[in-house]
């Protein structure tokens, strides 16, 4: 059994239905168990400080979830067409890893939710690529066509979907709900994800 690391920082819950769902795509294939954490908040406070456990949802991610993860997805809603700075604040801290190569040849996806429908999903998107791309990782991409496709992503989606990675269309409340296309393009991509950290794990 591998592990596939599904890290994500989310405000307003819809970053974390997400990876829930890429989660639950991910324990669908046999071999696979999707490992769920996220990180805490970043405050421009110095004294600020955060409890080691949060108080609901997944764990805190620790260096180690990196070390022993066969892949990975990466989850943070869109900043001004970038990724939040608490997941930022987290990947900076990865210079170890990078100098001993400990996310190298592994697969990886990224996913994000916006409150505007042209909030900048594709460069948040992008931005999350950028500092798995340095660590050698292999970006796995919501393919048009083939395996763990789905044709949403050509006809149906109207909120989010990019072959980028997954999105979603929160609304400017957040509240508009995941739809089923995104759903299903969340799944798809765990699944896909799942399959390729298998297959490069052997």
């Amino acid at each position: 059994m591998i592990d596939v690391l599904v890290l994500y920082y989310s405000r307003n819950g819809a970053t974390r239905q997400l990876a829930e769902l890429i989660a639950t795509g991910i324990a669908a294939i046999a071999g696979v168990q999707a490992r769920v954490r996220t990180v805490p908040p970043v405050s421009a406070v110095c004294e600020a400080i955060e409890s080691d456990i949060p108080a609901s949802g997944p764990p805190y991610v620790e260096l180690g979830d990196l070390h022993e993860c066969a892949g990975l997805a990466l989850g943070s809603p869109t900043r001004f067409g970038n990724m939040a700075a608490s997941l930022k604040y987290f990947l900076d801290s990865t210079g170890a890893e990078w100098v001993s190569g400990a996310l190298s040849g592994k697969p990886a996806c990224v996913f994000t939710s916006t409150s505007s429908l042209h909030g900048g999903q594709e460069s948040t998107l992008l931005s999350m690529m950028l500092p798995l791309l340095h660590h050698g990782m292999l970006i796995v991409g919501s393919p048009y066509g083939g395996e763990f496709s789905d044709p949403d992503l050509m006809n149906a989606t109207t909120g989010g979907g990019t072959p980028y990675g997954v999105s979603h269309h929160a609304h400017a409340n957040g509240s508009a709900p995941i739809s089923e296309s995104e759903k299903r393009l969340a799944l798809a991509m765990g699944k896909r994800l799942a399959a390729m950290a298998l297959k490069l794990s052997h």
